[in-house]
Parts: C-alpha cells; structure tokens; sequence
C-alpha cells in the first residue's frame, strides 16, 4: 500500500470520526471523558487507609455507574465509551467496598449474651 493512500485513509478515518454522532463534537465524546475522573479518583484512593472510605459514598457510586452502564447500553446510537468508563468505574468502587468491609468491625453495636 502506498503511503499516499496510506494518508488518505488516514485522513477519511479521521474525518469519519469527527463527524461521527458520538464523535467529538457531541457530549457523548466529551461526558464520558470528564466521567473518567471518577475511575482516576477511586483508583488513587487505593492508596488510602480503608478506614478513610466512605461506605455509603462508595454504595452511591457503584449504583450510579450501574445505572449510567445501562443508559449507555440503552441509547441510540450505543456509547461505548460511556459504558466502558462506568465499568472500569464498578470495578474500582467495589474493590473499595471491599476494602471497606474487610475491616470493618462487624461486631461492633452486637451485645453478647457471655454475660
């Protein structure tokens, strides 16, 4: 293949993808781009001890993504950017929640009967 029509298709790709309807002109480009703050927080809050998360804030985010995977999924035409963000997002927010319960004190506010 030559390099001119190497070019050229190059060209009309990138141009396709321009005017595309999830294509960086529409907010279906650019939502899910700001959306992967959230992923790039959770994932930096690994760093953190668990006792420092926030159980119901975590809850929150797990439902939100769930619910933002469907609406990605639900859409026409499908954003598939959209929907891998809220993903990768699930992932990292129920490896916090896992944290979380992992040392949580389950036994806490249980009152023994040893008595």
């Amino acid at each position: 293949m030559s390099a001119v029509k190497q070019a050229g298709g190059l060209a009309s790709r990138a141009q396709a993808f321009w005017k595309s309807p999830t294509g960086p002109r529409t907010t279906h480009f650019w939502g899910p781009i700001a959306n992967w703050g959230f992923v790039i927080a959770g994932l930096s809050d690994t760093r953190k001890p668990a006792e420092l998360v926030s159980p119901n804030m975590t809850g929150v985010m797990c439902i939100y993504s769930l619910l933002f995977m469907r609406f990605a999924w639900a859409i026409n035409p499908r954003n598939y950017l959209l929907f891998a963000c809220h993903a990768s997002n699930e992932a990292v927010q129920l490896n916090q929640m896992r944290r979380v319960l992992s040392v949580q004190d389950w036994k806490k506010g249980m009152k023994l009967d040893n008595a």
